[in-house]
């Protein structure tokens, strides 16, 4: 009797150990140095969702430099692409599109027609694409990422940490300097047509510069956000909230909290821990036929704090204003 109850115990504490681990997870770093202030299971896999296209933008942003592709680079979509689900533009198979504009469809819509596009833009196929994506996720030390398609698209095998996810902002902000703005854009025109954004917290947080936000059941609700406030840059990682609005409200918290002082520096995110993945949660018991990948379409224009970002768009995508 008494091994069992000591068995029954050990039990309840694994069980109980992985229901806190799979609430969510969460990572706050200091943009100038990778300093982290503030970690709770940042090691921990996740599904990745829409965050993906941090690094199909990550891919991008690489080629611009290498003088691969340039900004107003015509590409076509295919009947892969154009047979993408919600989110998305709406692109028909043939139909054009310009590597800014597809940049800033991620960015603004999480589209994921425009994701393929880009993909095979790039490397012929989204599976081709994502091989290499993940080759260069792993040269930059983000070595429990892998991915499998361009979009985030829900795919057992395509994973992430919030640890991975704020060294890929990292890279994004240090490395792409001339092109990290777009991850700013409220809306932007296309086919004649405004699109806005669905990041709340880029649109209303003081100092927020923008990144990208993420939704499957699997998931749960997800986002990365970078902010500047009296010269100094935060990034936020926030993985598996069970609401858009908790993510958000996750997110400001830890934020407000960074910017307040009231986090001390734990570690570098150059010298984590990266072993200790584990298998990621399901986050989410969606009802059945419930669309499990499209990210709510939630733009907002109120202003947090007082201060706001104008829209970019084709014809001025570069400066930030406040009002």
């Amino acid at each position: 009797m008494k091994l069992f109850l000591l068995i029954l115990n050990a039990a309840c504490l694994l069980l109980a150990s992985q229901t806190i681990q799979a609430r969510h997870a969460e990572i706050l770093i200091d943009a100038e140095n990778g300093n982290v202030l503030h970690e709770m299971e940042a090691a921990q896999s996740w599904y990745p969702a829409s965050l993906t296209k941090m690094m199909t933008i990550y891919m991008t942003f690489d080629a611009l430099n290498n003088g691969e592709i340039h900004l107003h680079d015509t590409m076509r979509a295919s009947h892969h692409a154009a047979r993408q689900p919600q989110s998305r533009l709406g692109l028909h198979f043939n139909e054009r599109i310009t590597v800014e504009e597809a940049i800033l469809a991620l960015v603004t819509r999480s589209a994921n027609d425009a994701s393929v596009v880009l993909a095979e833009h790039l490397a012929v196929t989204e599976d081709n694409f994502a091989i290499r994506m993940t080759a260069k996720a792993h040269s930059m030390g983000m070595y429990n990422s892998y991915f499998m398609n361009a979009t985030g698209l829900p795919n057992d095998w395509q994973v992430t940490t919030a640890r991975d996810m704020a060294l890929l902002a990292l890279k994004l902000q240090h490395n792409f300097p001339e092109y990290y703005h777009y991850f700013g854009a409220h809306s932007f025109t296309f086919k004649g047509r405004e699109m806005f954004g669905i990041n709340r917290f880029t649109a209303t947080y003081n100092g927020a510069e923008g990144m990208k936000t993420g939704f499957t059941c699997n998931s749960g609700y997800n986002l990365v956000s970078s902010a500047k406030q009296n010269g100094r840059r935060l990034i936020g990682v926030v993985l598996g909230g069970r609401t858009s609005n908790e993510r958000y409200n996750l997110m400001i918290n830890q934020m407000d909290h960074g910017f307040d002082g009231n986090y001390n520096v734990i570690t570098n995110i150059g010298t984590m821990p990266t072993n200790s993945a584990g298998l990621p949660p399901h986050q989410l018991d969606c009802a059945s036929g419930t669309i499990h990948y499209e990210e709510p379409d939630e733009h907002h224009h109120s202003h947090h704090r007082g201060h706001s970002k104008h829209t970019v768009s084709k014809a001025h995508h570069g400066r930030r204003r406040h009002r």
